[in-house]
């Protein structure tokens, strides 16, 4: 069903925009980067939380993770993980295959900065095994969003003994 919704969406919004469905799933950011042959920081992962009473989306690279201490002054409020139940309520997508698009109830969405360091990154499209090639300000245009800096660099263990 969430992959229809999402095609619907795009469908409707971005008809030129099309879905790369893989034979292999790609439900994490390294089987889908390796999938579809981009980096890990290509991948926009979609997390559901909860802020206060309410869900919001945050879609961020793959390469990144949420920095608490950035959260909670942008929301103003501690922010916690929304428990699986809950994304698949509220989103109408399995877990691996959230994204912004084509969602079963009306979301916030927010989409970190670290998008902004690729031309091209790669949501799920609400399913394990699709997603879409968009450019990060075509993103938040499409899904209504709004550019926050929420995130932390991760850094890989290479990077950290350089």
């Amino acid at each position: 069903m969430s992959l229809e919704s999402a095609r619907a969406f795009l469908a409707a919004n971005a008809p030129d925009i099309e879905i790369i469905e893989s034979d292999e799933a790609t439900p994490t950011v390294l089987l889908a980067a390796r999938a579809h042959g981009v980096e890990p920081g290509q991948i926009a992962k979609t997390l559901t939380l909860r802020v206060q009473e309410r869900i919001v989306l945050v879609v961020a690279s793959g390469d990144v993770r949420l920095d608490n201490r950035k959260m909670r002054q942008f929301f103003g409020c501690k922010v916690k993980m929304a428990d699986a139940e809950t994304v698949v309520r509220t989103t109408g997508h399995p877990i691996g295959g959230v994204c912004p698009f084509g969602l079963a109830t009306p979301l916030e969405i927010y989409c970190d900065m670290s998008l902004q360091a690729f031309d091209i990154v790669m949501p799920a499209a609400g399913s394990i095994n699709s997603s879409v090639r968009i450019s990060p300000d075509r993103l938040v245009e499409l899904v209504d969003g709004e550019w926050a800096d929420l995130s932390q660099a991760v850094q890989s263990t290479e990077a950290a003994q350089a």
